[in-house]
Formats: C-alpha cells, structure tokens, sequence
C-alpha cells in the first residue's frame, strides 16, 4: 500500500456515517494527487429504475459552478440564433450542425436547443443518447429562452439522471473549491434531487449517499441530513 493509501485507510471510517461538512474535511485533508480532482456525490436512491414514471432526471445551477470550462452547442434558427451568440454558446447553427453530428462531430459537452428543432434532432438519439447529450424539457436544454440556458450552464448547471442501478451521480466542483462553495453546491443538488421524489417511488427514497473525488475513497454522508433540512 502506498504512503497515500495508508493516509487515507487510517483517516476514512468506514463503519460510519459523516455530516456533509465533516465528509468535506475529510475529503479535503486527505493527501492530494497532481491534479485538481473533480468531486462528486453519488445518490443511491429508493425507485424502480426499470419504470419510467421513477426515472430522477433533472438539472441544477450550482451556486459556485463545477470548476471546468463547458463548451455549448446551440441548434436553432433566426433571431434565437443571434441570442445564442450573443450569450457565448461556442457553436450555433441548425441544419448543419445538425448534419456535422451525424457524420460524427461531437466537440461539445452540452447540446441545447429550442423546441422547433427538436423534429430535425430525433434522428440523433442514437448517437446522442448513449452519451447522455440529447436535449431534454426536464433538465432545461430544450427551451425558447436561450440566452439563459447558455448564461445557466455556463455559470455551473448540470444535468442528472439515475443509472440503471437507481443512483444518481453527479459533480459537485473540485478539489481545491473552499468547503463552503462544495457544501452549497452539494446542498443545490441535493435540494433538487429530493423534491424531485417520484410519487411512486415507496419506502426510504435517499438510501445512501457517498462524496468522493477522482482519486480518493467513498466517503459515506448520513442521508438523514437533507430529509431533516427539507
């Protein structure tokens, strides 16, 4: 075991179950790697994956952003196009683009488009559905109000969706972020992800929730926490 794993073995107990901001003290006291590493919250959750009406899928502007430059692919046309560019989407275009991302182009992280573009779209699902980049009314990314999709998810919004397994995971920001700016940005998410409950989700809806970064261990985070604050 390296010197660095040995640190973290001795700090992180395992058995228990920490406050938010005592997850975040750990985190951030365990020895760092050359790299600003992302942190994440992944969110075990009490639904039926396997039915539509229990799929969690939303989004969430993070107070303090996620610390990582996101480049925005606008579709649209007219006038909302002039919008796009005018808010900093880094390509706007329609019938085009559209066909540059049949043929294989997909230099964006997040695809954003208006409604009437959505019928040209649909031929894309295969390629981007599998890479979760299809636009969706749920998490903000099909909508007529433009410049604020592109001003939202430039200042930190991102999108979440269970897996298949029920649990959601999600970035929080990075490493280096103070513990108050990760600890808003977990309390943003988390904030949505619990009004976001399924009404036929039964039983106990949040059923663990673990912080961790890209090169450090599952920190477990007492669910009991966000119940008590909603």
């Amino acid at each position: 075991m390296s010197k660095r794993m040995a640190a973290v073995a001795e700090k992180v107990d395992a058995s228990r179950s920490y406050t938010l901001a005592e997850a975040i003290d750990l985190l951030q006291s365990i020895p760092s790697v050359k790299f600003d590493e992302t942190v994440e919250l992944h969110v075990r959750l009490g639904i039926d994956p396997k039915q539509s009406s229990q799929i969690v899928r939303s989004s969430v502007v993070l107070p303090h952003g996620t610390g990582k430059a996101v480049r925005i692919c606008v579709l649209t046309r007219g006038e909302k196009a002039k919008e796009a560019e005018a808010a900093g989407a880094d390509v706007v275009g329609a019938d085009d683009v559209v066909e540059k991302i049949t043929k294989g182009w997909m230099e964006f992280d997040v695809l954003i488009a208006t409604p009437d573009m959505m019928k040209d779209i649909a031929k894309l699902g295969k390629v981007l559905g599998p890479r979760g980049l299809m636009p969706n009314p749920k998490t903000g990314t099909v909508t007529n109000e433009i410049a604020q999709a592109v001003a939202d998810t430039k200042k930190g919004r991102v999108e979440f969706r269970n897996d298949d397994y029920g649990i959601v995971h999600t970035i929080i920001g990075k490493k280096s972020f103070s513990k108050q700016q990760l600890l808003e940005n977990a309390t943003a998410l988390m904030d949505v992800v619990v009004k976001m409950k399924p009404a036929q989700a039964k039983g106990e809806y949040l059923r663990s929730v673990t912080l961790s970064s890209t090169m450090g261990p599952g920190i477990t985070v007492d669910p009991a926490e966000f119940l008590r604050k909603k």
